[in-house]
């Protein structure tokens, strides 16, 4: 008992001496704190109030974290709201995706969607699987054929991690979609998961890019032999950042991203900030072209529609040189599109929305006859069934997300994308952050969410009174105008009829 006694009394001795150790190191430091508060010279807050000052900056990041947990609501939070953001969770996990008592949406916000439901809907029996659709058919030596109208937007390996492209490869597979390889280059992992993919050439032309910089014959011919990449997209500008290149931090430059890229490792990847041979609508055409002719494979062009006068240009020149010569399509991005890394002040004030530039596009081409010679994909916060539907609904051939798939892979939207700190290990290099995304696991989870989208997509149409998506008009939906009212899309956007001198070349 003795023994016990003393060896209690003992650890109290070492607790109670290690308590005050630690009380005087936090004294000190407070003391360390405060002399260094007062005398730097940057911030006044902690200039003025030191130690206390601190809390200020704290509050603020912090403060951005507690509104999307616990002050907003369900529909307040951007650039996605929670009820955006569970939905694809639901979707994600293929658990059920209903909801109870009614829908918290407001149904009087201008530019919300509203489908007309038919009286008399499509049966179960009666509905199809969505029609295929081939782009580059006649003019490409090796066209694309896919009815998948849901696919993975442009997401560079180097801004995502290895398991994060891995998931996305094989959910892609999975569920029979594509996936744009974004402007970093073909990765191994971009071809493990044995998806189609559409390899982007950004402005930098990483992955396909000489010495010096240039275009390289001899590596398009190399990326076109795998039969896996189907498509070539040449990135012209990209939704959050009209007019400025990729950004991607020296830290996340490691030697693989460097190889695939053939940059520097350790240096910032900054792409130039427009294509230095693409300084003209003829240059453009002429590279489609060029492209094609080298890889064999259908090539189009990406980009924010801002500045519109000069797609009529656009359109003379390809009916001035033959049909032959367009795109075979066009990859219309949004002002509400997303990226790692961009100026808040591109961010947040370039480009048209796409509730705008979509109609728009559609409309040129309709006009002069080329809309089903030239493919139109739209991508730029279409996240949800509604707003997929919507955009089938206006025009659009095919639709494609980024951050949608990002969801599905687990991203909570922490803001972190360009800081290597992402807690999901989706954006970020850290090994110990990587760990917690298990590639067998969000790989079922990217090919749910894929397919829910296109099923739920599918019960609207039928809900319209029409056999699949692409069977839906601007007629089946309504938007909310300034007035609170619902307004026909048709007469917000009169389809557009093509003028009289092409209407013999169709």
């Amino acid at each position: 008992m003795e023994v016990v006694t003393s060896w209690a009394s003992r650890v109290l001795e070492i607790s109670a001496a290690l308590f005050v150790f630690l009380i005087g190191c936090g004294v000190l430091a407070l003391i360390y704190i405060y002399i260094r508060d007062i005398t730097q010279t940057k911030q006044a807050i902690r200039r003025n109030y030191p130690v206390i000052g601190r809390f200020r900056y704290w509050f603020e990041h912090m403060g951005e974290f507690f509104r999307q947990y616990f002050f907003a609501q369900d529909r307040d939070e951007l650039p996605f709201n929670r009820a955006q953001r569970s939905w694809v969770y639901r979707a994600a996990k293929n658990v059920d995706s209903t909801i109870a008592f009614g829908s918290t949406r407001a149904l009087n916000q201008p530019g919300d969607i509203i489908f007309l439901n038919c009286p008399f809907p499509t049966l179960s029996e009666d509905a199809v699987p969505a029609s295929a659709v081939t782009i580059g058919e006649g003019v490409a030596r090796t066209p694309f054929t896919t009815s998948s109208f849901f696919n993975i937007s442009g997401m560079s390996f180097g801004a995502l991690s290895v398991p994060a492209v891995l998931s996305l490869s094989k959910g892609a597979k999975k569920a029979g979609v594509w996936m744009n390889t974004g402007e970093g280059g073909l990765s191994p992992y971009h071809l493990e998961g044995g998806a189609d993919i559409v390899f982007q050439i950004g402005t930098a032309k990483y992955g396909v890019r000489d010495e010096n910089g240039n275009l390289s014959h001899e590596k398009l011919k190399q990326i076109a032999a795998h039969e896996q990449v189907r498509m070539f997209e040449i990135k012209m500008s990209q939704g959050a950042k009209p007019g400025k290149g990729g950004i991607l931090p020296g830290n996340k430059v490691n030697v693989e991203i460097a190889a695939i890229r053939g940059i520097p490792e350790g240096k910032d990847s900054i792409s130039p900030n427009g294509h230095t041979d693409i300084q003209s609508i003829d240059d453009l055409l002429d590279m489609i072209a060029r492209i094609r002719e080298v890889t064999g494979k259908p090539v189009g062009f990406k980009m924010v529609l801002g500045a519109y006068g000069w797609l009529d240009n656009l359109m003379e020149a390809i009916h001035a040189r033959g049909i032959e010569s367009a795109p075979d399509f066009i990859t219309l991005d949004s002002a509400d599109g997303g990226t790692g890394a961009a100026p808040q002040s591109l961010m947040d004030f370039m480009g048209l929305p796409i509730k705008r530039s979509l109609p728009m596009l559609v409309d040129v081409l309709e006009s002069y006859g080329l809309k089903q010679r030239v493919k139109v994909i739209v991508s730029g916060k279409l996240v949800n069934p509604a707003e997929v539907a919507w955009a089938m609904c206006i025009g659009a051939d095919f639709v494609v997300s980024a951050r949608g798939f990002m969801f599905s892979l687990g991203c909570i939207q922490a803001l972190q994308c360009n800081k290597n700190t992402c807690p999901t290990g989706i954006t970020t290099h850290d090994p110990k952050l990587q760990k917690g995304l298990v590639v067998t696991d969000k790989a079922e989870r990217v090919a749910h969410y894929a397919k829910s989208m296109m099923y739920e997509v599918g019960v609207i149409a039928h809900s319209c009174g029409v056999t699949e998506p692409r069977r839906l008009r601007r007629f089946h939906a309504q938007m909310i105008n300034d007035h609170g009212l619902p307004q026909a899309l048709d007469e917000i956007h009169p389809p557009a009829e093509v003028k009289p001198k092409y209407r013999a070349e169709l």
